[in-house]
C-alpha cells in the first residue's frame, strides 16, 4: 500500500471536519441569543418590581411572587447552559478526534502496512456510515458506528434530525421544515434559499385543494405578501389558483397541483441543509469511487473484445454502470495487459504474435499449452495453433 498524501486527502475531507465546526458556530450562535433574551427579561423585571417598591405599589406577597418566578427562570437559564456547555464540549471533542485521525497520514510511514491499513478501514468504514445515514438507513449506521467505535467521527444526530424532517414532508407537513427554515433564517438568506417561500406557497395550495379558500386568502396575507418583490410572478399565478379545480390540466396550475412537488421540497431542503452544514451534495462514498474509477478508465474500457478481465470499469453491471459518465483518465505512460490472463506484459512476460495476427503474453500461452498437448486456441476467433508457431514481439 502506498504512502496516503495528506494534501489530497484534504480536498476530499473537507466536510469531515467542518460538519462539526458549523455545528459547534451554530450552538454559539443559539447561546448568544438565548441569554441575550432571557438576561434582558430577566433586569427588565427586576427594574420593574424595583420601581414598583419605592413607588410603594406592589405588596410583599407579590415581590415574593415575582421573585420566585425569577428563581425559577433562573433554574432553568443555569441548566440549559449546562446542557448547551455539554454540547459544545461534543462538538469541540470531534473537531479534535477529526483532526487527530487526518493527522495520522502524515506521521504513519509508508513502510508501515499495518498501520495504513488500519486507517483505511477506519476511513472505509466512515465513508460506508455516511452512505448509509444518506441513504435513510439510520438505525443500521448507527449500530456499524458503534461497533466500529466511530460515533464521534460520523454524524448521526445530523442524519437523525434531518430524516425526522423529511418523514414529515413525506407526510405532506411543512411544519418541521418551517421550524427549520425559523431557526436558520440567516444562513439561508445568505444562500439565497427559497425553500421557505416554496414552504409557504405549498400550504396554501393545500388550503386551496381543500375548497377553504377564505383561510387561502388569509395565509398569503399573513405569510407571503413579504415576498411579493421576489416572487411577484408566482404569488399571481397562486392567485389565481382559486379559479382552477383540482383536476385542470391547463399548465401553470396543474403544475401546482402536481404532488410531486413535495418530493421537490425534499430535495430542496436536502441541498440546502447539505450546503449549512457544509456537506457535499452527494456521498463520499461516490465521490471516491469516481475518482478511483475515473483514474482507470480508458478508450478501451467496455469494448467486447478490448476489455480487461481485471478491470472494474469493464464490468457493465457493477462498477461499469456507475463510470460511464466520467471522464477518461490521462496517462502518460501507457502499460500492456494481456487479454488472456489479465496480467501486465514486459520484458518479463513478453508479447507473443499468433499467426492470426492476435497478441497475448507468453506465460498466458505456456500455462494453455501446458494443458493442451502444446497447442493454444485463440479465445477470439477460436483458431488452433502449436505454441511453436508464435513469435515475439518488440516494442519499441
Amino acid at each position: 500500500m502506498n504512502k496516503i498524501k495528506p494534501e489530497q486527502l484534504l480536498e476530499l475531507e473537507q466536510p469531515f471536519i467542518k460538519v462539526p465546526n458549523e455545528q459547534l458556530k451554530k450552538t454559539l450562535r443559539n447561546q448568544t441569543k438565548y441569554l441575550e433574551k432571557e438576561i434582558t427579561n430577566i433586569n427588565d423585571k427586576i427594574e420593574d418590581c424595583v420601581k414598583k417598591a419605592k413607588a410603594d405599589r406592589i405588596s410583599i406577597d407579590q415581590a415574593t411572587t415575582i421573585i420566585d418566578e425569577l428563581l425559577v427562570r433562573l433554574r432553568k437559564l443555569g441548566k440549559k447552559l449546562g446542557d448547551i456547555k455539554k454540547e459544545e464540549a461534543l462538538y469541540t471533542t470531534r473537531t479534535k478526534l477529526r483532526l487527530d485521525h487526518l493527522k495520522e497520514t502524515s506521521q504513519v510511514a509508508p513502510t508501515d502496512k499495518e498501520a495504513l491499513t488500519r486507517w483505511s478501514k477506519l476511513r472505509l468504514d466512515r465513508v460506508l456510515v455516511d452512505y448509509m445515514l444518506r441513504k435513510g438507513f439510520n438505525e443500521t449506521a448507527k449500530k456499524m458506528a458503534e461497533d466500529s467505535n466511530i460515533s464521534e467521527m460520523v454524524d448521526v444526530e445530523l442524519f437523525t434530525q434531518s430524516a425526522k424532517i423529511e418523514d414529515a414532508l413525506k407526510r405532506h407537513s411543512c411544519t418541521e421544515c418551517l421550524q427549520w427554515c425559523s431557526d436558520n433564517r440567516n444562513s439561508l438568506k445568505k444562500l439565497k434559499s427559497t425553500l421557505e417561500f416554496n414552504l409557504r406557497l405549498q400550504e396554501y395550495v393545500e388550503l386551496v385543494r381543500l375548497g377553504k379558500k377564505t383561510e387561502a386568502i388569509q395565509y398569503v396575507q399573513k405569510h407571503l405578501s413579504s415576498w411579493s418583490e421576489s416572487h411577484l410572478r408566482q404569488l399571481q399565478q397562486a392567485m389565481a389558483l382559486l379559479a382552477f379545480p383540482n383536476d385542470t390540466l391547463c399548465e401553470p396550475y396543474k403544475g401546482l397541483y402536481d404532488p410531486k412537488r413535495w418530493k421537490l421540497l425534499i430535495d430542496q431542503f436536502k441541498a440546502d441543509n447539505f450546503a449549512l452544514c457544509c456537506l457535499t451534495s452527494q456521498p463520499l462514498l461516490s465521490i471516491t469511487l469516481q475518482a478511483g474509477l475515473s483514474a482507470l478508465k480508458t478508450s478501451q474500457c467496455q469494448q467486447h473484445e478490448d476489455k480487461n478481465l481485471n478491470c472494474p470499469v469493464c464490468d457493465k453491471n457493477t462498477l461499469g454502470a456507475l463510470a460511464q459518465s466520467l471522464p477518461l483518465s490521462h496517462h502518460v505512460n501507457s502499460s500492456i495487459v494481456c487479454r488472456l490472463s489479465g496480467k501486465k506484459i514486459d520484458e518479463n512476460n513478453p508479447p507473443m504474435l499468433l499467426p492470426n495476427g492476435r497478441v497475448y503474453s507468453l506465460q498466458a500461452l505456456e500455462d494453455m499449452a501446458s494443458k493442451n498437448d502444446g497447442y493454444i486456441t485463440c479465445p477470439r476467433t477460436g483458431d488452433t495453433f502449436e505454441l511453436i508457431e508464435t513469435r515475439k514481439l518488440y516494442i519499441s
